[in-house]
């Protein structure tokens, strides 16, 4: 990715052809700044010093004044050296040169060196680093607070024109592969389609199921010169430069990350497993209403087993049931579930309710827990039944979609109770602790809360046709 000048994002570079396409205007005054920056030069102690720790090579002082450093530093930009406290023996100190001053940081180790968050493999990258940020925000700081203000992600005109096409090869992509991979006619790869033009192109595609979900950041390494997709800025430093998000690819500043809204469209390559994957990322990354999982299952179940006999009650074999969760995982929605392979539909239901168990976060949100227990204490059947209501409001759209979805698959298994032993009561025992666990996990609360948790789900499919 080549810098260029200092521009905002014009949508005349725009090709209507993704063949052509070219990658965005970056702003490149970060990057200029980062090659200014003063480059480390270490003083090297012209004697062996006694009891240097291994870790630390010929710049190592031993224990000497600040004024000493400062002498030893002769004023020179980017020189260092490390020392040991004369005041605290046993502590190290980094002493650097910057700014026509002589700066001192605590010196740490534990396997890698820091002085702050990031954690370096040598004293000499350590110190690139932070040259490298004491300039930028020296030379740049209300640049650098300004720099989120006109971000492009906000004007994405460089998209625009593609987003028709990417789209359409989404879709012809996620029926032959199910990977929403681009591709031009001659199946020649799109030269740097970036995530920002991959969201722009979901985002207007009429068959995305367009649940809001957060990103999903983490610190980031970044190999080679990279540009922040919400300013268009340089991302600069050596190590852990700004963050990505796992679940879609974004590539953000740090402070960036704070105003991106919650738009995150996973990436299906990204998406390694189908269970213990979060409910909301699942979905969009396989572009359905619902986890597949869920309706697949419930298909199976539906076609052979509403009249089992304690259905959901009575459990499967383990082991059959981690091969159902093997084949969701490495084949997703072609895992053959059929009574050929697995005549015991128990070990359908079985996977189900395991699948809802895995989840990071339930389908009823830790964040809604609490409220739909007090809604269950509640001793009016009407006042009750209308704070359920009003708690259903809160919970995410895909995992509120799942819950009714799931409701009027258990409504119909309560309507063959004559045959399969199972009321709504029932089931309320069964899936009240599998579909809503309490924040803290704390078997107290679990064992205190778990009448509750069935009456929940008992009213949800006792009233599934009022209250979703």
């Amino acid at each position: 990715m080549a810098a260029s000048s200092n521009s905002s994002l014009s949508g005349s570079s725009v090709s209507s052809d993704a063949e052509e396409y070219q990658p965005p205007i970056w702003k490149s005054y970060l990057y200029q700044l980062q090659q200014e920056a003063p480059r480390p030069k270490r003083i090297i102690c012209p004697r062996e010093v006694e009891n240097r720790p291994k870790y630390y090579g010929r710049e190592f002082h031993g224990i000497i004044s600040r004024e000493q450093a400062d002498e030893l530093l002769g004023g020179v930009e980017g020189a260092y050296i490390l020392r040991e406290s004369q005041r605290q023996p046993g502590c190290y100190t980094l002493a650097l040169r910057f700014g026509n001053q002589t700066l001192n940081y605590r010196l740490f180790h534990d396997g890698k060196h820091f002085v702050g968050e990031k954690r370096f493999e040598s004293i000499h990258d350590l110190v690139t680093d932070g040259l490298i940020t004491l300039y930028i925000e020296t030379k740049a700081a209300e640049y650098i607070a300004k720099m989120t203000t006109n971000p492009i992600y906000e004007h994405i005109g460089y998209a625009t024109l593609l987003r028709e096409k990417v789209s359409r090869r989404l879709s012809r992509s996620k029926n032959e592969s199910k990977k929403a991979s681009v591709t031009n006619e001659e199946h020649t790869p799109v030269e740097k389609i970036s995530s920002l033009v991959r969201r722009a192109a979901l985002t207007n595609n009429d068959n995305h199921f367009n649940y809001e979900k957060t990103h999903n950041f983490k610190v980031h390494t970044f190999r080679g010169p990279h540009w922040c997709e919400y300013c268009a800025n340089f991302m600069w430093g050596l190590i852990a430069q700004g963050v990505r998000c796992s679940d879609c690819g974004l590539n953000v500043h740090k402070q960036c990350s704070k105003h991106v809204p919650n738009d995150c469209q996973p990436d299906l390559k990204r998406i390694k497993k189908v269970y213990c994957c979060d409910l909301t990322t699942l979905v969009k990354a396989h572009n359905t209403q619902r986890p597949m999982v869920v309706d697949i299952c419930i298909r199976e179940i539906e076609a052979r087993g509403l009249k089992s006999e304690g259905l959901y009650r009575v459990s499967g074999f383990t082991e059959h049931i981690e091969d159902v969760k093997m084949a969701f995982d490495r084949d997703g929605e072609k895992a053959d579930i059929s009574a050929n392979i697995y005549p015991d539909i128990n070990i359908i239901t079985g996977a189900l309710k395991l699948y809802f168990r895995d989840l990071p976060i339930p389908v009823i949100t830790y964040d809604t827990y609490s409220k739909f227990i007090e809604a269950a204490k509640i001793s009016n059947a009407d006042e009750r039944l209308e704070a359920v209501h009003e708690v259903l409001m809160l919970l995410p759209p895909a995992h509120y979609e799942t819950l009714r979805y799931l409701m009027i698959h258990l409504k119909k298994v309560t309507m063959n109770e004559k045959d399969n032993l199972m009321n709504a009561e029932n089931l309320g025992i069964v899936f009240g602790p599998t579909l809503m666990r309490p924040p803290e996990d704390s078997t107290l609360t679990s064992l205190h809360d778990m009448r509750y948790q069935k009456l929940i789900v008992q009213i949800l499919i006792e009233n599934e046709d009022v209250l979703f």
